[in-house]
């Protein structure tokens, strides 16, 4: 990456598909250039490379104008004139400032997470079987939902079935079911049942059959049935045990 700090003059910068990442502290604005999804992955908690992240690693005190920040006031603020330690306090603390287009991409983003986790955690207590994603949708829509991109899927998607009770019928669910493979088609459901739910216990057989009991969210488990019937041409032996409300 190119630093910008060599542009001089008052000529704005056209920030294209890049946004501002901004922290006033100490009395001054500190501001950066970034890919604006990968800056909010970040102040998300994602594992991202802030080098992936800057659009050339330099601190502004105002981005439009290319004006960098002086290296005595990075000291004064930070302790530390190293711009790429500067610019991950400023990703961590600091506010992302999107365009109305980007802010809407985000929250679109945001529903659809929301929406997978309720389809995959959820059931239509009347049927047991889960909502498809269309009609959480279609519910959520009816409901008035606003989606928070600032919060993450998983906080959300409670407060999410909340509204849609009243309008659907559905339940966020952990079911704990109990399985016996076959030998031959052990090692592999052992992976597939790893993927879809929590194995709580197992024990392994001395003719190499497995058992275990699997923590599997409501909307899965049909699937994670699906799924080992498959595998073991119907030989799996499946109980559901129990229900818990998440």
């Amino acid at each position: 990456m190119s630093g910008l700090g060599g542009m001089r003059g008052d000529k704005r910068v056209d920030l294209g598909d890049a946004a501002i990442a901004r922290l006033d502290t100490h009395g001054h604005r500190f501001e950066l250039i970034v890919d604006p999804k990968l800056a909010w992955n970040f102040k998300q908690g994602e594992e991202v490379d802030v080098r992936e992240i800057l659009q050339g690693e330099t601190v502004f005190e105002d981005a439009l104008r290319s004006k960098k920040a002086p290296i005595e006031t990075l000291e004064d603020a930070f302790g530390t004139t190293d711009e790429l330690e500067v610019a991950r306090i400023i990703l961590e603390k600091g506010s992302l400032q999107l365009t109305t287009e980007q802010r809407r991409e985000m929250v679109e983003k945001r529903r659809r997470q929301v929406i997978d986790i309720i389809v995959r955690n959820s059931i239509n207590p009347k049927t047991g079987l889960p909502h498809p994603p269309t009609r959480i949708e279609s519910a959520m829509n009816e409901a008035h939902v606003v989606i928070d991109s600032t919060r993450t899927a998983e906080e959300q998607a409670r407060d999410v079935v909340k509204a849609l009770q009243p309008i659907i019928p559905i339940r966020m669910e952990i079911q704990q079911v109990a399985i016996k493979i076959p030998p031959d088609f052990a090692p592999k459901a052992y992976g597939i049942v790893e993927q879809q739910g929590h194995i709580a216990k197992d024990e392994w057989q001395k003719d190499g059959s497995w058992i275990a009991i699997v923590e599997v969210p409501a909307g899965l488990r049909g699937e994670l049935i699906e799924a080992l019937n498959n595998l073991t041409r119907g030989r799996a032996e499946i109980k559901i045990l129990k229900k818990e409300t998440m």
